[in-house]
């Protein structure tokens, strides 16, 4: 029940006129709050929990076996795509770097002297050589070029083999603590990485929802009942309650049910410039599913009753009625009601201590602040009073 602070003294004029005054024996009429109802077109919302997925992560291996000989990075610091995390011993590499590039200098002269005789023979065919001869040597020219076409692909291995001492990273991102220390040996593709790279900004968040609430909504949405939205939006909810400054896109709506919850995954992308969000957090996402027209009553003097109905006191010819209100969601503190409550309808606020339904009262005005608080409308306020809504109070 909100916190109400009101003087109970000669106040305002009454909001309603009161009753008749009561006859010898009869209980006096009680003084009550209430504020004017406003309708208005509010985003609809559903807060479900999420977990952070990071953009893009890679575990970092070798590509070649070797001793590590340098941890070229700092943990914790961002890297771009490119840098170098990593260095391996590259004397062995290197010497067989220099057998093959030693080879493809042999291969390349032996072609060379090959394409002579070629040529040689050519010009005497017919004069000395024979036909079988001249194939032959086109044979051994060709024999000779491939085996160049070998030592060069050797050499591009033993290069590329020499570049991968240099471990790097593929991705900007975040580099991890190194699980590896200098001096430790590493093989070519092993299980385990030497550390991870991790791309924060932007970052997924993962999220179910119930097919049968997505099919009901769907629903309301061809009825007309629920208005769609521009488009899909959500923002963050953290641990702390803030709520992230920056809002989301959806990237990937489901388009599977899991056969054993009966939901669908939703997958959302929001900005995360500070890092404030991390993979594997547990976050709320609070989602626009589209736009409903109501009745804008605050929640603080609702009550539900034993069987799930929302109720709330109305004042009504100069006595409090409890009426049951059909709500479609909330907006800022308000639920969002579509029957049970009209525009300019007055909501009692103060006084519901004990307060039965056809009870006799009589009426001030009030508002109700961001944090709840009920307060007595001073006289110059009054009339501006009746145009409050609970959005504008709120606010």
């Amino acid at each position: 029940m909100l916190a109400t602070v009101l003087a109970l003294g000669a106040g305002p004029a009454a909001a309603q006129a009161p009753g008749p005054a009561p006859g010898p024996g009869a209980q006096a009429p009680r003084e009550v709050g209430v504020m004017p109802l406003g309708r208005a077109t509010v985003p609809v919302t559903v807060t479900l929990p999420g977990r952070a997925v990071a953009y893009q992560e890679t575990a970092i291996r070798p590509q070649v076996g070797g001793e590590i000989v340098e941890i070229a990075y700092q943990p914790g610091r961002k890297v771009t795509a490119g840098t170098v995390l990593f260095r391996l011993d590259a004397d062995q590499l290197s010497a067989t770097l220099s057998a093959a590039e030693a080879a493809v200098t042999s291969a390349e002269a032996a072609v060379e002297g090959a394409s002579a005789t070629v040529a040689r023979y050519d010009r005497l065919s017919g004069t000395g050589v024979s036909r079988a001869e001249l194939e032959s040597a086109q044979v051994a020219l060709a024999n000779a070029r491939a085996a160049l076409s070998r030592a060069e692909a050797e050499r591009e291995l033993a290069q590329l083999a020499v570049d991968r001492t240099a471990i790097r990273s593929p991705i900007d991102g975040i580099a991890d603590i190194a699980r590896v220390s200098v001096g430790d040996l590493v093989t070519a593709n092993q299980a385990d990485p030497l550390t991870t790279v991790t791309q924060l900004d932007p970052i997924y968040v993962d999220v179910t929802e119930s097919r049968a609430t997505v099919l009901r909504n769907r629903e309301r949405h061809v009825q007309g009942t629920l208005i769609r939205s521009t488009g899909p939006e959500a923002q963050l909810i953290l641990e702390t309650g803030q709520v992230h400054p920056q809002p989301g896109q959806i990237v990937a709506p489901g388009r599977q049910v899991s056969p054993t919850t009966g939901t669908v995954p939703f997958r959302w992308q929001f900005p995360n410039p500070d890092r404030l969000i991390l993979p594997g957090q547990f976050i709320r996402v609070r989602m626009t599913i589209g736009q409903v027209e109501g009745v804008l009553v605050p929640q603080g003097p609702t009550r539900r009753a034993a069987t799930g109905q929302l109720t709330a006191f109305f004042a009504r010819d100069g006595v409090a009625e409890e009426v049951v209100l059909t709500e479609v969601g909330t907006h800022e503190g308000n639920w969002i009601v579509t029957e049970g409550a009209a525009e300019g309808d007055l909501l009692i606020l103060d006084g519901l201590t004990n307060l039965n339904h056809g009870q006799a009262i009589t009426t001030i005005p009030v508002t109700i602040d961001a944090e709840g608080v009920v307060r007595e409308v001073e006289p110059a306020e009054t009339a501006a009073a009746a145009a409050v809504t609970p959005a504008a109070a709120a606010n």
